[in-house]
């Protein structure tokens, strides 16, 4: 037989060149043998080997082949000779199968070489016994190499237990495969049963959870059937409480209608009071002409007693002003003044009795609102206290109070009244109070930034200003 696969390798590492394999004519003269022809013995090998006795075979041809020269060898196998057995084994085995069935004196030293390794097997071989303990396949191998007689008979008895072995092996195996399946169909059944039960378990949560969900539901029917009838009882209440609405709307009609005419009444009433104060009031004054008119005649009998001469002054020519054609631009351009000019402010102060009120805050976080509030405070008041010394014009500052959260300890300076508003009221709703408090024709001048403030004091007849011109003639000063 030709080796087609697991072409061997020298001991470089390359494989050897292709060798014709040629008859070796050895020292040792034998017959050849072949599948089917006699061997020296006139026995005929009648069939090819088994399997295992091949290996077995070619695995003791293998491990003495590394005792024969390579001169000794056939051909065909020299490249294997420096190989290991085991490499040998791997890679030759065709190649030394081949050798041992074509090549009998090959054959004949490979059997030398076993004799020598297993001498009592091969002698017993060669006295026509089979050793009771031996193992069958190195029997079959033995007798294969030596080829005593009856060679065949025990390679095909090997080649027959090996098969009854392999045969055992295969049904053991299936036996064991069955057992295996057995277990594992009862693991399934065991399985299925679990889950069976447990899809049972769950059908009966989804019952027991179905059952729950019918009766919210037949609950919620009923609170909707409750809350629907609620609903209507609160419309029929509604409807009650509009036509109660509708009975008072008219009964407030007819009292709105009753004081009205009441008020005609009280207006007629006024009307006829007025009449008789005036009647009163014309006799008051015709008497109080009666002393006028003797008050005046008695100035001029002492005026003519007195001989007291007529003067031509009057109050008018005392007064400091311009007169025509002596005016320069500067005069003209002085009777005019910008709304930020202190000099506005100065002109308001020098009115006779004026009373200046302050929005506090306002003012100092309009002027330098990067201070804190008690600097603010102490800031103002300081500057006030030096005006008001200055014009001698009553000065009242105030400040918002509604976010006090302890009283504020501090000494007012000589000449400003400093307030704080009280809780829930602010700055603003205290200055209009004060210029509400004054009595109507005073000067109150209030300085305040705040347009609302601002409209509100200039409707009570306060004069407002703003908050940059106080603080332009406190920096003046």
């Amino acid at each position: 037989m030709a080796e087609a696969a697991n072409a061997p390798t020298g001991t470089d590492g390359t494989a050897p060149a292709p060798v014709r394999q040629t008859q070796d004519a050895g020292p040792v003269e034998a017959a050849e043998t072949a599948p089917g022809a006699e061997d020296g013995n006139g026995e005929t090998a009648g069939r090819a080997l088994p399997e295992g006795v091949r290996r077995r075979v070619v695995g003791i041809a293998s491990d003495a082949l590394g005792g024969i020269a390579p001169g000794e060898l056939p051909a065909a196998l020299r490249p294997y000779a420096k190989f290991t057995p085991a490499r040998r084994a791997k890679y030759a085995a065709t190649a030394l199968a081949a050798a041992l069935e074509s090549d009998p004196a090959f054959r004949v030293r490979i059997a030398e070489r076993l004799r020598l390794g297993q001498p009592d097997l091969v002698r017993a071989l060669e006295a026509g016994t089979v050793p009771a303990a031996a193992d069958p396949m190195d029997v079959a191998a033995a007798a294969y190499l030596v080829r005593p007689t009856g060679w065949a008979r025990l390679v095909e008895e090997a080649g027959e237990q090996a098969e009854r072995v392999d045969a055992e092996g295969v049904a053991a195996e299936a036996a064991r495969m069955v057992e295996k399946l057995q277990e594992e169909l009862a693991d399934a059944r065991s399985a299925a049963r679990a889950e069976l039960d447990r899809h049972r378990a769950e059908s009966e949560g989804v019952r027991r959870e179905a059952d729950s969900l019918r009766k919210k539901v037949r609950s919620l029917e009923a609170d909707t059937r409750r809350a629907q009838a609620e609903s209507r009882r609160l419309a029929a209440e509604l409807e009650a409480a509009r036509a109660a609405a509708a009975a008072e709307r008219g009964a407030a009609e007819v009292e709105a209608r009753r004081l009205r005419h009441r008020v005609s009444e009280l207006e007629s009433a006024v009307e006829t009071g007025r009449r008789t104060a005036r009647e009163g009031r014309s006799v008051e004054d015709m008497r109080l002409r009666l002393l006028l008119d003797t008050v005046l005649q008695s100035a001029q009998g002492l005026q003519r007693e007195l001989a007291l001469p007529v003067t031509a002054l009057r109050p008018a020519d005392l007064v400091e002003a311009v007169e025509p054609g002596s005016a320069s631009p500067h005069d003209v351009a002085r009777r005019g003044l910008a709304e930020d000019d202190p000099a506005l402010l100065d002109q308001l102060l020098a009115i006779p009795q004026v009373h200046l009120v302050v929005d506090g805050y306002n003012v100092t976080k309009t002027g330098y609102p990067q201070l804190p509030l008690e600097q603010q405070r102490l800031r103002l008041l300081g500057g006030l206290a030096m005006l008001a010394q200055r014009t001698q014009a009553e000065v009242t500052c105030v400040f918002d109070g509604q976010d006090l959260d302890v009283p504020v300890i501090m000494a007012p300076p000589r000449g400003v009244r400093v307030r704080f508003s009280r809780t829930g009221e602010t700055a603003d709703e205290l200055i209009r109070r004060l210029v509400r408090a004054e009595p109507h024709g005073r000067p109150v001048v209030v300085v305040s930034a705040d347009k609302e403030v601002a409209d509100g004091v200039r409707k009570a007849g306060a004069r407002p200003v703003a908050s940059v011109l106080l603080l332009n003639r406190l920096s003046r000063s």
